[in-house]
């Protein structure tokens, strides 16, 4: 048990760091907004698949937030509320990293995604009753 839950921490601090990595480039490096989302959905793939070790489900290893997420809300249906959001920021593991002229992401996207990585963080830290401390950077 006690591997588990230092497994599970790991992964929430990896998660972490991509979402304190989008939110320093965010406020000190305006223009890198495809780098933001690329790192706001690193985050929220590291903290379902803490969930997913939290549940002792086996997944394999991918970007697919749909596809973690559906492994998720076969044993906790509490989850089945972010498909919707989630698909707003899926793409932003793939398609946003390589020129693109017609992906164009908006400040108000590039905020969405930061919102959402760190509300899906609350959420699985909640339902897994567990505190993991971050770097207070996230939260300014």
């Amino acid at each position: 048990m006690r591997e588990q839950a230092d497994e599970i921490r790991q992964w929430i601090s990896k998660g972490d760091h991509d979402l304190g990595t989008a939110k320093i480039t965010y406020l000190h490096i305006r223009e890198y907004l495809d780098t933001v989302t690329f790192h706001c959905q690193q985050a929220v793939e590291k903290y379902l698949k803490a969930y997913l070790i939290f549940q002792s489900t086996v997944f394999r290893f991918t970007h697919d937030l749909i596809y973690s997420l559906d492994l998720i809300t076969q044993k906790d249906i509490d989850f089945e509320n972010y498909y919707d959001t989630l698909s707003e920021i899926q793409g932003y593991a793939v398609e946003i990293r390589y020129p693109n002229e017609t992906i164009y992401i908006s400040k108000e996207k590039v905020e969405n995604a930061m919102m959402i990585a760190k509300e899906v963080r609350e959420f699985v830290t909640r339902k897994m009753n567990i505190t993991v401390d971050y770097n207070d950077i996230i939260d300014k």
